[in-house]
């Protein structure tokens, strides 16, 4: 059987759907290996796994877990990783380091889409996994062929090819326990022990064999050697089969198929044991990121955290070389810090340790120039960046603010900090208006952001709607004057302007032209003119900023002693406010394209959502390389497209998502418009 001694310590991802049972699988292999006394579970609020605030009122894991152990003498870290979409960022960054991942899911046709989004990261990254197909226990009676019948649901998630490692046993429609068809060895289940050996014979036996020849045959599919064997119905050692297995599970030509029930512990020991004989190491993963074995210290931070009583974590996996206390590291663009402190990792528990070797995970600590997806380096001369996870665009937004002004300076630290350990959250600054708007990727993403502010930095925050972008334009031009006189002692404040104020096609802005002769305005008033004109135009008559016009100052009068840069300005701020209302001043919105991606079952949903929202459809087509997926694209207003994500989302069992660019400002007018400028003009 092959070995893996010199394969270093192992890195291994649980992935999967949502609630397809990875922190329980977590909490069951810490049992099995002995670093918990006692298996917890979810309801009881008490596992390693989904120990944030956030993560136990809400019963769902919201961040990355990690936790390290040793089994059979190899150590292992397993980075237990969210399944929602909302916050699948964590497993997308922390994928390019790990030797390979374990997809937890179950035997539900509905949660395939949501599968087929987590398998498809796998490929694309090239990352060799197992799945692991859970609560057998609770998948309805089971027959002779539930195991042939249960890759056939599943393939069509895969673009790579499922490969059966057990025959399920069964007494009564009820899986008792499994064979092992590299090991050719039968087991029955026990309850949170390992499984019991039993002798394999009669029809168990023949079924094993027409199972074992079905793998052995898709093995053969990328090894010639095997297939010649086959054909002239030579047994393969067990070796080479072994070998095989894991030579094709790296190169991610197959993907090996594992069951249990998580909860009971069963099938979680056999897991390991294939984790152990068949998943890569840390020099096949240095290879495929580019790392060149013996240089100095290499490693690839996979998620950020800021602890309450130790500061910054780094958590990073060393590809090479060690790192230690005071290891000083950089990246392509920047000095990252210096090490203080390196600390193994069991949930929120961690503890300080030596330095870390090659293939190791571990936190380093106060990395303060350090981020989620950086290259870190130790020697001279920094390494190339070896892989990026670009967040999702984000979906949907809150404009927020700390409850107590007095927080504000501390609200921006706090985002700061947010923002490192979540990239996927984007934080924008809206100067105009003066409003902070924070990003994510659905209301869940953004309440437990919200609920972090407060619970985790100290700020509690309030949120509502970001503010629509209405402009408002004009469609008739006129000639209008301003003037402004004062006279209050002394000298007085004279300002007296002519403009010509006219439309402009959409899209064109604002200009301004000094059509002056004769000196009537002298040449130093001009640009103060030009201010007051500017300085209207952001508040217009129906209440928002002004654009697509065009604004000429022809005529006007000044004194020689009364006229001033503010009396001018005050004068053309005055012929805008008087002139604008004559001018028919009409509503604008902006406009999106919206492109919509779904499972093709819920593609007419998507059109009679888009529909109900004043959405223009303007077609859709199949999501290319994406079997059983549509893309629906349409012309959708900005305020309809809000909270979007929540229909989209509800209508997709939650894996639709969308993206947006501005497409053009529209006019709105009707009831609609009426009633947003009576809601403007009630707030102000």
């Amino acid at each position: 059987m092959a070995q893996n001694g010199a394969r270093g310590p192992r890195c291994i991802a649980l992935v999967g759907p949502f609630q397809s049972g990875k922190t329980t699988l977590l909490e069951a292999i810490l049992a099995r290996t002995g670093a918990i006394p006692r298996q917890g579970t979810v309801e009881s609020g008490n596992t390693v796994g989904d120990a944030s605030k956030e993560a136990r009122h809400h019963k769902m894991s919201t961040e990355l877990t990690v936790a390290s152990t040793t089994f059979m003498g190899d150590s292992y870290t397993f980075l237990d990783c969210p399944g929602s979409i909302e916050f699948i960022h964590d497993m997308r960054a922390a994928l390019p380091g790990v030797d390979a991942a374990v997809v937890v899911c179950e035997l539900d046709e509905k949660k395939t889409p949501q599968l087929q989004l987590i398998l498809r990261e796998l490929e694309d990254q090239k990352i060799p996994h197992f799945l692991f197909v859970n609560k057998i226990d609770k998948s309805g009676s089971l027959a002779d062929q539930s195991v042939h019948d249960a890759l056939a649901m599943l393939q069509p998630a895969s673009r790579c090819k499922l490969l059966a490692r057990q025959l399920l046993t069964f007494s009564d429609d009820i899986v008792t326990g499994f064979v092992d068809l590299a090991l050719e060895r039968a087991f029955v289940y026990k309850e949170h022990a390992p499984s019991e050996v039993i002798e394999l014979k009669g029809d168990a036996l023949e079924r094993e064999k027409t199972a074992r020849f079905t793998m052995l045959e898709t093995l053969a599919d990328h090894d010639d050697e095997l297939m010649e064997q086959l054909l002239e119905d030579i047994q393969p050692p067990r070796d080479k089969v072994f070998d095989d297995l894991a030579k094709e599970l790296r190169d991610t030509q197959v993907c090996p198929v594992l069951f249990g029930v998580a909860t009971r512990t069963n099938g979680v020991l056999r897991l390991l044991k294939a984790l152990r004989h068949e998943a890569p190491g840390v020099a096949e993963t240095a290879r495929r990121l580019g790392v060149s074995p013996g240089r100095d210290a290499v490693a690839l931070v996979l998620k950020t955290f800021h602890t309450g009583h130790g500061g910054k974590l780094s958590v990073a996996r060393v590809l090479s070389g060690q790192a230690g206390d005071g290891t000083t590291f950089n990246t392509p663009d920047r000095d990252a810090g210096r090490v203080s402190g390196v600390f193994k990792q069991l949930g929120q528990q961690t503890e300080k340790r030596g330095p870390a070797q090659a293939g190791e995970t571990v936190g380093f600590g106060k990395l303060d120039h350090a981020r989620t997806g950086d290259t870190l380096s130790a020697g001279k001369q920094a390494h190339p960046a070896i892989a990026t996870a670009t967040p999702y665009p984000p979906v949907l937004a809150n404009a927020v603010s700390a409850k107590d002004r007095k927080d504000d300076v501390k609200l921006g630290t706090a985002f700061a900090k947010l923002t490192e350990e979540d990239p996927s959250i984007v934080v924008v600054h809206n100067s105009d208006i003066h409003e902070v708007v924070m990003w994510g990727q659905g209301e869940m993403h953004l309440r437990v952001a919200a609920e972090r502010l407060g619970d985790r930095y100290g700020v509690p925050i309030t949120a509502h709607a970001p503010t629509v972008g209405y402009r408002e334009t004009i469609r008739k031009p006129i000639t209008q004057r301003g003037r402004h006189k004062k006279q209050s002692g002394g000298h007085g404040q004279f300002g007296d302007v002519v403009l010509e104020i006219k439309p402009l096609p959409r899209g064109s802005g604002f200009k301004f032209e000094d059509r002056i002769t004769g000196g009537v305005v002298p040449r130093n008033y001009i640009p103060s003119v030009e201010e007051g004109v500017v300085d209207a135009l952001k508040h217009g008559p129906l209440g928002f900023p002004t654009v697509d016009l065009h604004v000429a100052l022809v005529d006007g009068s000044y004194h020689t002693v009364d006229s001033s840069d503010m009396a001018f300005r005050t004068a053309g701020r005055v012929a805008i406010v008087e002139g604008l209302p004559q001018c028919q001043p009409v509503l604008l919105e902006p406009i999106y394209q919206v492109e919509i991606v779904c499972p093709t079952d819920a593609t007419a949903k998507m059109n009679a959502i888009l529909s109900g929202r004043r959405g223009q459809i303007l077609g859709f087509d199949t999501r290319e390389g994406w079997p059983g997926w549509d893309t629906v694209r349409a012309l959708m207003a900005e305020a309809e497209i809000g909270d979007l994500i929540i229909e989209v989302r509800s209508a997709t069992a939650g894996v639709g998502s969308f993206t947006f660019k501005f497409d053009h400002m529209a006019e709105l007018t009707g009831r609609t418009a009426d009633q947003i400028v009576a809601a403007r003009r009630a707030a102000e």
